[in-house]
């Protein structure tokens, strides 16, 4: 990741994207010590019960706005149990910094990435996985995350777009060309 050219400001942006319940921010806390201590931004912080997917102008102009200018992002998070934006949040501009969730690799943040890592789960288990992680208390909440996650990425999927595909198995991850690093380089088509 070092390697890669900055492509925010002095930042590589490195997005980790999959399913909820694919195991994205268990993998981004590893890479993230893997990287020295890189910091990692949770879209859950920028997203709300309202607005599951509609985060891109906040992140845009909290987050990166100020990292581009090679400035501290300063945003405050949102909090799932008291359904408002309360803890102030910090991300400096290090040289790498991992955003992870749900469409983190959404084609308006795409021009900003330095990578775009897909992890490589299907849907139904990863769904599987985060009703029983959040239990039965939070099952109306994942009817309609399910709808809405589906409705994401048909309009705006990710994963063709992926550089490097991340598999969990057991003790590690297998890491494997994405379609997009398989791919033909040239621009993005829409």
């Amino acid at each position: 990741m070092l390697t890669l050219p900055p492509s925010l400001g002095p930042v590589r942006l490195v997005a980790v994207d999959g399913h909820a319940g694919s195991g994205k921010s268990t993998f981004s806390a590893r890479l993230a010590t893997a990287l020295g201590g890189a910091p990692v931004l949770h879209l859950d912080d920028l997203a709300t019960h309202e607005e599951l997917f509609a985060w891109t102008d906040r992140l845009r102009e909290q987050v990166l706005a100020p990292l581009s200018r090679g400035e501290t992002a300063r945003f405050r998070a949102y909090d799932w149990v008291e359904r408002r934006f309360a803890a102030g949040r910090e991300v400096g501009p290090e040289p790498v910094v991992l955003v992870e969730g749900v469409g983190a690799g959404r084609r308006a943040l795409r021009p900003h990435l330095a990578s775009l890592l897909w992890m490589e789960l299907p849907h139904e288990h990863s769904w599987e996985r985060g009703q029983l992680r959040d239990g039965v208390e939070l099952s109306d909440f994942w009817d309609g995350w399910m709808r809405a996650e589906r409705a994401h990425f048909a309009a705006d999927p990710t994963r063709p777009y992926a550089e490097l595909l991340i598999l969990q198995r057991d003790g590690g991850y297998e890491v494997l060309p994405g379609p997009r690093g398989t791919a033909r380089t040239g621009p993005e088509r829409p």
